[in-house]
C-alpha cells in the first residue's frame, strides 16, 4: 500500500514534533535533534512547507520561525493516534505470546517464577502471570539469578547468556519471542 504523496516519512514526522513543541528552533537546532545533517535538515523544511504542513515566519534578518499549519498540526495528530494504536496491538502480541511461554511452563508444572529486568517487559509477564488462568503461580522480582533458584526465572532482559544455567531454570523471554516472532513469520509466508 503506497502512501499518498503528501504524507509524512518518520523523519518529516520527527520534524513536525520537534517544531510542534519548540517555536524558536532555528536550523541548526533542528539538525542536532534529529541528529542529520544541516543540509538534509533543510531540505525536510522546504519539503514540509511544500506540502503545507508548515510555515516561515522571518523574525529578523537572521532569526526565522517555523510554525506548524493547521493541516501540519492535524497530520501530526492523526499520525500520532495512528503510532499509538499500532504500539498498543503490538503490545498484545506480545502478551498473547508471553502466554504462549507461560502456558508451556505452566503445564510442565512451574508455579513459582522470578522474573529478572527491569524493563516493560518485566510489566507484560507480571500482567500475564496475573492473569487468573494461572491458579497457584507465585511470582517474585529479582536483580540477579541466585545460585539455587526454586522455580523459573524469567530473564526479562538483555545480555544475560541464560546457557550458562540449567534449561529447566531460566527462559531468556527475549529470545524466546524473537524466536516465536520469526516461527510466525516463516508460517504466514509459507501459507500464501
Amino acid at each position: 500500500m503506497t502512501e499518498p504523496e503528501d504524507s509524512l516519512n518518520e523523519r518529516e514526522f520527527e520534524l513536525i514534533n520537534i517544531i510542534g513543541a519548540e517555536l524558536d528552533a532555528n536550523q541548526r537546532d533542528l539538525s542536532k535533534q534529529l541528529d542529520i545533517s544541516l543540509g538534509m535538515t533543510n531540505l525536510l523544511v522546504r519539503r514540509l512547507i511544500v506540502k503545507g504542513y508548515i510555515r516561515i515566519r522571518q523574525l529578523n534578518k537572521k532569526k526565522t520561525q517555523y510554525i506548524l499549519t493547521p493541516k501540519g498540526a492535524s497530520e501530526k495528530y492523526h499520525k500520532s493516534i495512528r503510532y499509538t494504536l499500532k504500539t498498543i496491538r503490538s503490545i498484545g502480541l506480545i502478551r498473547e505470546q508471553l502466554n504462549i511461554v507461560i502456558k508451556r511452563l505452566y503445564d510442565q508444572g512451574e508455579r513459582v517464577f522470578f522474573i529478572l529486568g527491569s524493563s516493560d517487559l518485566v510489566e507484560l509477564v507480571e500482567m500475564s502471570l496475573n492473569q487468573p488462568q494461572w491458579v497457584g503461580v507465585k511470582l517474585s522480582r529479582i536483580e540477579q539469578i541466585p545460585n539455587n533458584p526454586q522455580g523459573v526465572i524469567l530473564i526479562c532482559k538483555e545480555e544475560i547468556n541464560a546457557s550458562l544455567y540449567p534449561a529447566t531454570q531460566c527462559v531468556d523471554l527475549i529470545k524466546e519471542l524473537a524466536v516465536q516472532n520469526n516461527n510466525e513469520i516463516f508460517e504466514q509466508v509459507s501459507e500464501r
